[in-house]
């Protein structure tokens, strides 16, 4: 299991006179009580964070575009909303929708083993894989069992090494071929690393870089003008660009990192470009307004695929850990050297933003913070359970429930959960609520059927007691289900 330090980095990405405004307004409402609301300049100059752009969307419309600081320190050039930044693994999701589609179009089948996609390389051997042969879906969701999670940027003048090379191990961070941790499909490991097999199974199969097939069939059918998967080192690659930034606020190198491992961590974007490709999987998930992704892709991407050492939950379109206000959400986060950026999106009513930032984590990290616990609070996001579903706790089932326990939603090591009971009602308290939603506790609710629900997390439990003691918890999500002992302490 992954360190804590390493979950909390997911979660927390999870979580002065430059500046652009751009606000966009709907019929219904006026959102420009937002830019004071959010304070972002000030924010920027506080954490010396070069620049940061805003998208929000609320009923699969953008209401809301924010740009403030700078595109470069040096040249002071200020970020408009058509900058894009390098998103780093928000192209992992792109990346995930571009198979799909190639497999509704007969090209692909990712039910089959990548391997025989494979023609400059092949998967090295390894007892896990004796016998099974790891197919394109669990690259996918990242339970095929590989290492190598992420990757070092390079920059012009430097020797910038072929994805062969990344795959043996022939970089600054890995000095060893990609190899298998575990069988197949028996548990979950980050791996950038297998989206480098990806992209090399779509390039030796369908013959064109991924650049390409993703702009045929992604970025042009929806319009994202801005986006693109071509490097900072190739022909065609965006004008309008953020450089990223070091901790002094200061431009890294030239500013333009490029990546090889294109799959994992190459795409540049806009927020806007984003919240559009965001919608979209939105708008076909209710089978309306969609133009290029299909109700039966976005629901295979966005279904729960992996829950077991899975952050609570993770699908192919990314992570699926997040609750806020009995809403179900997709985030898409993304984390590099100096630049950073997360999308998140409600599963249903088409809400979400984007944002993104050319800074490093220290100084990023607390304006991300801050814009997504005030923007959760601000935009009255609520979507209320019926309460002929939901049935009263018995008193004598409170008081069996009431203490600390192991972290019983997220599976953490040394991390508690908390159950407290304030003017007869239950409520979890977790610090994962307080990193990711700002609130100290939500509340337990016990449903007709038997499961409880926590209002800010996205699992249903099914509690299982042993002589009147907590025994464990089944957390239950999209046909998928794992059970986490518990331990009083």
């Amino acid at each position: 299991m992954k360190s804590t330090i390493y979950y909390l980095l997911i979660f927390t990405a999870l979580f002065s006179s430059c500046q652009t405004k751009h606000k966009t307004i709907t019929k219904e409402k006026e959102y420009s009580f937002l830019t004071d609301s959010l304070n972002i300049t000030q924010q920027l100059e506080k954490h010396k964070l070069a620049g940061f752009s805003l998208v929000i969307f609320k009923n699969y419309k953008i209401v809301y575009s924010s740009q403030d600081g700078v595109k470069s320190t040096a040249t002071q050039e200020k970020i408009d909303k058509n900058t894009a930044f390098s998103t780093a693994s928000i192209a992992k999701p792109v990346v995930s929708l571009l198979c799909h589609l190639l497999e509704e179009k007969g090209l692909i089948n990712l039910d089959d083993p990548i391997d025989s996609y494979l023609k400059r390389w092949h998967l090295p051997k390894s007892k896990f894989t004796e016998n099974t042969s790891p197919t394109w879906k669990q690259f996918l969701n990242h339970t095929a069992g590989t290492s190598q999670q992420g990757f070092a940027d390079f920059y012009e003048g430097d020797t910038i090494p072929t994805i062969k090379q990344s795959l043996l191990g022939q970089l600054p961070r890995y000095d060893k071929e990609i190899e298998f941790l575990f069988t197949p499909s028996t548990s979950w490991q980050y791996s950038g690393g297998g989206y480098v097999i990806i992209q090399m199974a779509l390039e030796d199969s369908l013959k064109k870089p991924i650049s390409e097939l993703a702009q045929k069939y992604i970025f042009s059918p929806l319009g994202l003008s801005n986006t693109t998967m071509i490097q900072p080192n190739e022909k065609g690659f965006l004008k309008n660009v953020a450089l990223v930034h070091d901790q002094e606020n200061k431009v890294i190198k030239t500013g333009l990192p490029i990546t090889p491992q294109v799959a994992p961590s190459g795409l540049w974007s806009t927020p806007t470009d984003l919240a559009k490709f965001t919608i979209e999987i939105q708008n076909a998930l209710r089978n309306k307004n969609n133009k290029v992704i299909s109700t039966t892709i976005a629901k295979k991407i966005t279904e729960v695929t992996a829950l077991k050492n899975a952050v609570a939950g993770w699908s192919y379109a990314g992570q699926r850990s997040f609750g806020y206000n009995n809403y179900d959400w997709l985030r898409c986060g993304g984390s590099n050297t100096g630049v950073g950026s997360d999308i998140f999106a409600t599963m249903t009513d088409g809400n979400g933003f984007v944002y993104m930032a050319n800074g490093e984590k220290q100084n990023r990290f607390p304006v991300f913070h801050q814009t997504r616990i005030k923007l959760l609070t601000l935009m009255d996001w609520n979507k209320e359970i019926p309460k002929e579903d939901i049935q009263e706790i018995p008193q004598s089932l409170k008081e069996k429930l009431v203490g600390t326990y192991n972290d019983l939603l997220y599976g953490q090591e040394g991390l508690p959960t908390k159950i407290v009971e304030k003017e007869g009602h239950l409520y979890v308290e977790s610090m994962f609520f307080q990193r990711y939603a700002g609130k100290n506790k939500t509340e337990l609710l016990y449903l007709k059927n038997g499961l409880f629900k926590i209002v800010d997390y996205p699992n249903l439990l099914k509690l299982n007691f042993e002589n009147d003691k907590l025994n464990s918890v089944i957390l239950i999500r999209d046909n998928m289900n794992v059970e986490i002992k518990v331990v009083k302490k």
